[in-house]
């Protein structure tokens, strides 16, 4: 499982092959296993391999194709409409109208999430995380038919690879690992961590190609603009709530 791990990559191309039912039931099994608050398992999945609903999707994730070739699209939901009505009908007075449990859910649903993606990457399978999900959330529940209790948090498309990409570049491991307490940077120290990422021809070609003075202006000002960031906050904001959370909160 570590050179599973060690070795994953994003795949974004899918070859036209059908995952078999009992590599699906295994991944999907592995989700199940994933460590959850009070063994609640406040999240569902729902599968999806019909090629109207696929299309569907597709809109939905800002067309990324790798939505219509990957034969099985898992979409992770918070989801505390099951076990609210497992209280309702043993008189239990529920108590998860709130941001807290929202974020209950989410937390349960992602590590169901990355269960699932490793055991696919274990079955010689390919997957990619899909951000767009939270952006388009309320697509995505009239799409999937969420009930109230329910709202999308990650998708995952699973399929065979059609690419071999190379490993994506990661930060050193002192830039992220703090022991006992959290360690300040200096600005030496930042240049340091960044060096080897600004300095890959990927991210110099990123620089050029948006006519930007530095990587970190590609992502503030082209990839993941403020405006975006604000306008997208508010709407989830809107569709949590409207899914029943945030109750007395905004």
């Amino acid at each position: 499982m570590l050179d599973t791990i060690l070795n994953h990559r994003t795949i974004r191309k899918y070859k036209n092959t059908p995952i078999e039912d009992h590599k699906l039931q295994e991944v999907l099994n592995a989700a199940t296993r994933a460590s959850t608050t009070g063994n609640m398992q406040v999240y569902s999945v729902i599968v999806t391999k019909n090629k109207a609903k696929k299309e569907a999707l597709w809109a939905s994730h800002f067309k990324q194709n790798m939505v219509l070739e990957a034969p099985v699209v898992l979409t992770f939901c918070a989801d505390f409409n099951r076990f609210n009505k497992w209280c309702a009908d043993r008189k239990a007075d529920a108590g998860y109208d709130n941001f807290l449990s929202f974020y209950t859910a989410s937390i349960d649903a992602l590590l169901a999430a990355q269960n699932a993606a490793l055991e696919a990457e274990n079955q010689g399978l390919g997957i990619c995380y899909l951000g767009t999900t939270t952006y388009m959330a309320e697509k995505i529940i009239d799409i999937l038919e969420l009930p109230k209790g329910v709202v999308p948090v990650t998708t995952v498309v699973v399929g065979y690879p059609d690419e071999n990409p190379p490993l994506t570049d990661r930060l050193p491991l002192y830039a992220v690992v703090h022991y006992e307490t959290y360690k300040e940077f200096s600005s030496d120290e930042i240049n340091k961590l960044y060096s080897e990422k600004e300095s890959l021809e990927s991210s110099k070609q990123f620089v050029a190609e948006n006519n930007k003075q530095s990587l970190a202006q590609v992502f503030t000002d082209i990839r993941y603009k403020k405006a975006d960031n604000v306008h997208f906050s508010k709407e989830f904001l809107r569709i949590i709530e409207k899914q029943g959370f945030m109750k007395n909160e905004m």
